[in-house]
């Protein structure tokens, strides 16, 4: 079974290269380029991980990830927060939404993989 990822990004490129690295590891990929299109789709499948820019026009991935985290059919879902901002108070916002991870940008292809490969294992989703 291959694992539903929804990436919530505003910037193009990133969310191409994010496709390309989970395509190339078999995942089914959503995406949504900003934050309501991202809850929409979330709500409509519950993916099996959520990739979550916190800087975004209109709603942030920090109001995105509290309202995940308040609705009782998305709660379980693992939020990995992707950022440029990578102070420790920026990382401490991001997890105190309910976020799982924070993965500060730019990272390796290799490291996202790695972190949701552990995510969803913690989560008991089958991975590709």
């Amino acid at each position: 079974m291959r694992n539903h990822i929804l990436t919530i990004e505003d910037q193009p490129d990133i969310r191409r290269l994010i496709r390309m690295t989970l395509e190339f590891k078999r995942y089914q990929v959503s995406e949504a380029d900003n934050g309501a299109e991202g809850l929409r789709l979330a709500r409509l499948s519950p993916p099996d991980l959520i990739l979550l820019d916190v800087m975004m026009p209109g709603i942030s991935g920090l109001t995105v990830s509290r309202e995940l985290a308040q609705d009782a059919r998305l709660r379980h879902i693992p939020v990995v927060m992707l950022s440029a901002l990578g102070q420790v108070d920026d990382i401490e916002a991001g997890l105190a939404t309910g976020a799982r991870a924070y993965l500060v940008k730019p990272f390796s292809p290799w490291e996202l993989l790695e972190l949701m490969e552990r995510l969803l294992a913690d989560a008991g989703e089958v991975t590709p």
